[in-house]
């Protein structure tokens, strides 16, 4: 019997931005999947699709914990979807998997690159979310970079995306008095209301450049009397607000600087010293990256999806339907529109 071919869409990734990332960077090109398939292989059909952060950091010029992501290839990204065909043991026509296939509707893969996910278990896109790659990079970089105690005063940047809502929720469980800054009042009410969090500062409430990190800083210090442990998702000036508040042998874990990435991180802003405020408070910082934990995901999710199929955790998950809407979707992570864990449904 002939193996059938798929008719497939793929975003190819063509110019490298300069500065805010959008369509004329990418190319969408239409192709025929052949469907023959060696021993072990499968092709899996994308249904949801991840756009992260991360993915703007690759796009600059220079290395960073990577090379930069080649020109003329598809885009990478992680995806949910469903076997389409398979030659391999594991897996049957209608699985759900979870691989690194990349912007596009069909990929031919080999068995060993695919992970087979349960959906009675948890909603399949969590695997992109709360259980995976940002529930991975919250769990280990609070509990093992940040080591919270009860009574802690936990300070979270980007509190109400994908990573930092979870930090914020790992924090009050571990007995932390929780702290988030976002951007814009309905974002900061989620934390309050729904996060369930000690206080929300808003660092769009604060419109003067020139005095904006001293206005924050005097904001965050009002609502907490000083920081124990400090989770970085944004860099810039929030950072800067936030580091001359440090107690005594605080924290600090950079997870990431979004407010840098679109052009930043070729050409870096100054930024003001900060090492004599870890000096002055014997203070500690540390960058963490989600495949520092690759290897330890049943660790995380033996504690964090029991959390989950109780509902005793809010992971907030916003869809944007339509594969080509992938390179838009990409700037709504850099605009701030987004509400937790941000997935094209394709």
């Amino acid at each position: 019997m002939p193996s059938k071919n798929f008719e497939n869409r793929q975003w190819f990734y063509v110019k490298r931005p300069a500065a805010r990332v959008g369509p004329e960077h990418y190319e969408l090109r239409e192709t025929t999947l052949n469907g023959e398939l060696s021993a072990n292989e499968v092709i899996v059909r994308a249904r949801y699709i991840s756009v992260d952060p991360y993915m703007r950091i690759q796009q600059h010029e220079r290395n960073t914990y990577d090379v930069p992501h080649p020109l003329g290839i598809v885009q990478r990204a992680g995806t949910v979807g469903q076997v389409m065909a398979s030659a391999s043991e594991r897996f049957r026509e209608g699985d759900w998997v979870l691989g690194y296939n990349g912007w596009q509707l069909f990929d031919k893969c080999h068995a060993n690159d695919l992970q087979k996910l349960d959906p009675d278990a948890a909603p399949v896109s969590t695997a992109l979310g709360v259980l995976g790659m940002p529930g991975r990079t919250a769990w280990f970089g609070l509990m093992e970079a940040g080591r919270p105690r009860p009574g802690d005063t936990l300070v979270v940047s980007g509190a109400a995306g994908a990573v930092g809502s979870l930090v914020a929720q790992f924090g009050k469980r571990a007995g932390c008095r929780v702290v988030g800054i976002a951007g814009g009042a309905a974002k900061c009410r989620y934390l309050i209301d729904t996060l369930g969090l000690d206080g929300a500062v808003d660092y769009r409430a604060f419109s003067d450049t020139q005095t904006l990190a001293e206005d924050l800083a005097n904001e965050i210090q009002r609502q907490t009397g000083g920081v124990d442990v400090y989770f970085d998702n944004v860099g810039g000036v929030i950072t800067d607000a936030v580091i001359p508040l440090i107690k005594l042998r605080a924290r600090i874990i950079i997870c990431g600087t979004i407010s840098q990435y679109d052009g930043g991180l070729d050409h870096p802003d100054l930024a003001p010293r900060f090492l004599q405020h870890m000096l002055f408070k014997r203070a500690s910082i540390q960058g963490i990256l989600a495949r520092d934990f690759t290897q330890r995901m049943d660790e995380m999710r033996a504690v964090v999806e029991p959390w989950v199929k109780a509902k005793e955790i809010v992971f907030e998950e916003t869809f944007v339907d339509g594969f080509e809407q992938l390179p838009e979707a990409l700037n709504m992570l850099f605009e701030g529109r987004n509400l937790g864990k941000l997935l094209v449904r394709v």
